[in-house]
């Protein structure tokens, strides 16, 4: 019963582990709580000017954009190639007429085997990029990420990272 703990404890880590990880629902969550009913001006100052702004009647949709990054991922490769096993079976009689079997395992390995690149090495860019709308005061009406990449460490949420948003 005692190996069956440490398996156990092998498949719930990794779930645990996403558990702690922050979403851009998360985000979301955090910029409209933080963010909404602040002046535009001041998320500005603090993250940096907008990429563009559209006018509406009742305000302007704004579109900032941060924490450009590009993560560079390594090739994969395939595993070392298992040992060969061989077996030699030998059989003679010795000088009593018995009949004697002797068996020689011999372990080899191919000594031109090369690992195969599985996938090859990639640039993946990591960004955020939110929308936000005010109202004909400059005041925040709504926040919320448009495109959000995977975090640069166990985040699933580069908003998150760059905007500094904790899993609650």
């Amino acid at each position: 019963m005692r190996p069956v703990r440490p398996l156990i404890a092998a498949l719930l880590l990794p779930l645990a582990m996403l558990a702690g990880c922050t979403t851009t629902e998360d985000a979301n969550r955090a910029l409209q709580s933080r963010w909404t009913g602040q002046p535009v001006e001041r998320f500005f100052a603090a993250y940096g000017p907008p990429i563009g702004e559209y006018p509406l009647s009742s305000g302007k949709i704004y579109t900032w954009r941060g924490g450009d990054k590009t993560r560079y991922i390594p090739p994969t490769y395939s595993s070392p190639e298992p040992d060969r096993v061989m077996v030699r079976t030998d059989t003679r009689t010795d000088g009593s007429g018995q009949t004697v079997v002797t068996q020689t395992r011999i372990v080899t390995r191919d000594p031109f085997w090369e690992p195969e690149m599985i996938t090859p090495p990639q640039y993946q860019q990591l960004f955020c990029e939110l929308q936000i709308n005010t109202d004909r005061s400059g005041v925040i009406a709504s926040i919320r990420a448009s495109n959000d990449t995977d975090g640069d460490g166990f985040s699933l949420s580069r908003c998150a990272e760059v905007l500094g948003v904790e899993k609650q």
